[in-house]
């Protein structure tokens, strides 16, 4: 069925940061561009960045709610941060899937959402609501038969199947069960819907569509993988063209060699030890840096005139002018240092971080300098060895290879195509 004549709503409901906003930007703005009624569900902290991109925009929660999340600590801790996003799954639940409910249009509807959309995966249950779930990382994917890499946790390929099943057992019994299993079946109840258990181990993701967004070279296929995935590659989407650049940026470029890029994602702000190794590790190999945070306070008082702090420029028009990019490893990040063909310095915290990074060592692009190892001196060392011809010769083959593609015309497709109405799939 061709669905590029038929007009759809299309709900996204992404949820985390703005590395995780992003791509559904893009793919609402392609979705848009094709004609498609397109509604962004979100936390209204993104206010003035979706009112740039154009989107119809339906606010979930409140700014001061999603502040709460931002101003803890934990959030990046390596387990604490994981059950942070827990519980936060579990108080968004009732709300979002009223929202989703109440702009259902029965027949003319689509969900794509975020596996930690529990809503979403109820509403396409409850409501019958064609739907496609989005991993933006290969780590969210589970597999017992690729390596394991969660937070501080590393298993190789080899290493026995039957530990990694009984790791993501211990964790769906240990730690997501106590948080989500019970609030998770009470609303199902609710909704005349049968108890379920282990949800993150199938269940979140949708028996429909689930979209990879990365290359098979960055993240292979899981042989154990679901059939429904379907890897799109990176969306490289960024705000490119939705700000002004700093007005001295361009002049601080040309003003001598390419500068080393700093930035440990968005919605980090306690990363004043970051900032302050990274304006060290300058000063000690002779480079000059630019340094990106939304947050201000963790910026050293006083800069070297080799170095200039900006709140944000979209990566796509920076990284290409850069030495190097050192920063946390975000999945977005990560795409925008390989298409940029530079290396890639991370400190992984939590999340996807550490298999982003190891997948980068893999590739030859990249290292990792964890955040108890992360001074001024350790940060030198590690970067001494990553600005080296070789290294930037292998990102720049790897640039080549994300050249000139349209990941986003490829998930639309695969979305459009969930208008045709299921054979099976919707419980």
């Amino acid at each position: 069925m061709n669905c590029r004549s038929n007009t759809l709503r299309i709900l996204l409901t992404p949820i985390g940061t703005h590395g995780d906003l992003h791509p559904f930007l893009g793919l609402g703005m392609e979705l848009q561009r094709r004609g498609h009624d397109v509604q962004l569900i979100t936390s209204p902290y993104f206010q003035k960045t979706i009112d740039r991109s154009g989107l119809p925009f339906i606010p979930f929660g409140t700014v001061e709610e999603y502040r709460q999340i931002l101003d803890n600590p934990q959030v990046w801790h390596p387990s604490e941060g994981f059950k942070i996003l827990l519980r936060f799954m579990v108080v968004a639940m009732r709300p979002l899937y009223d929202l989703i409910a109440s702009h259902h249009v029965p027949g003319q509807t689509i969900l794509v959402h975020s596996p930690m959309g529990l809503a979403a995966r109820l509403a396409h249950e409850k409501l019958g609501i064609p739907s496609a779930t989005v991993h933006l990382a290969p780590s969210s994917l589970r597999s017992v038969e690729l390596p394991l890499n969660l937070a501080n946790l590393w298993l190789p390929r080899w290493s026995p199947t039957f530990v990694k099943r009984f790791v993501f057992w211990a964790a769906d019994r240990f730690v997501v069960g106590p948080i989500v299993d019970e609030p998770l079946n009470a609303f199902r109840a609710e909704l005349e819907l049968s108890a379920i258990s282990r949800p993150l181990k199938d269940w979140w993701n949708s028996p429909q569509r689930i979209l990879a967004l990365f290359p098979d070279w960055f993240g292979t296929m899981g042989p154990d993988w679901p059939d429904h995935v379907r890897l799109c590659s990176f969306p490289l989407f960024d705000e490119r063209g939705m700000h002004d650049l700093p007005a001295d940026l361009e002049a601080f470029l040309q003003a001598g060699d390419a500068p080393i890029i700093f930035t440990p994602g968005s919605g980090m702000q306690f990363a004043h030890f970051f900032f302050r190794a990274a304006v060290e590790a300058c000063a000690a190999l002779g480079k000059r840096g630019i340094l990106l945070t939304l947050h201000r306070d963790q910026i050293p008082a006083e800069l070297p005139a080799t170095i200039r702090y900006f709140t944000y420029i979209p990566f796509s028009q920076v990284f290409p002018r850069s030495a190097a990019v050192v920063h946390h490893g975000g999945v977005g990040t990560t795409a925008q240092g390989l298409a940029a063909g530079v290396p890639q310095l991370i400190m992984p915290m939590a999340y996807d971080q550490p298999d982003n990074a190891d997948r980068l060592h893999q590739l030859g692009v990249g290292a990792a300098l964890p955040v108890k190892h992360f001074t001024g001196v350790n940060l030198a060392a590690e970067l001494r060895t990553l600005l080296t011809p070789e290294v930037r010769v292998r990102a720049q083959a790897l640039a080549a290879r994300l050249a000139n593609q349209q990941p986003l015309a490829k998930v639309c497709d695969e979305i459009e195509s969930l208008a045709s109405p299921p054979a099976s799939g919707i419980s």
